[in-house]
């Protein structure tokens, strides 16, 4: 079973940037595409930026222009470029790899805090 493991998180400060990184422990065959998710305290994960085979990105309204993902062309590791931190930010981050005919595979998170 092909593990994922974010890294990258930590104490940013507003307006500060931070690249989180998720790498998989192997190959994963029939990979549709990947994203970035994200849960605050109290609140639902949600979707922050996702990646399919053909390259095309979307992102929520709430990072657009200041987050960016990109991924190898072997999907076995990905990114999430965030810039502009902001206090609302703050969230446990998680990667996911969609994968056909298969559950989506998850990493365990990484703790992102953005504080002044």
């Amino acid at each position: 079973q092909v593990q994922l493991a974010e890294s990258g998180g930590g104490l940013a400060q507003p307006g500060e940037s931070r690249r989180l990184s998720c790498v998989a422990s192997g190959r994963i065959n029939g990979v549709l595409g990947m994203a970035w998710y994200r849960q605050a305290p109290g609140k639902e994960r949600e979707l922050v930026a996702s990646i399919v085979g053909g390259g095309t990105t979307d992102y929520a309204e709430s990072v657009k222009g200041r987050f960016a993902i990109s991924r190898d062309k072997a999907w076995t590791r990905a990114h999430l470029q965030m810039n502009s931190l902001k206090p609302e930010d703050t969230a446990v981050y998680y990667c996911a790899f969609h994968v056909a005919g298969s559950r989506a595979i998850w990493g365990q998170g990484t703790q992102v805090t953005v504080s002044s």
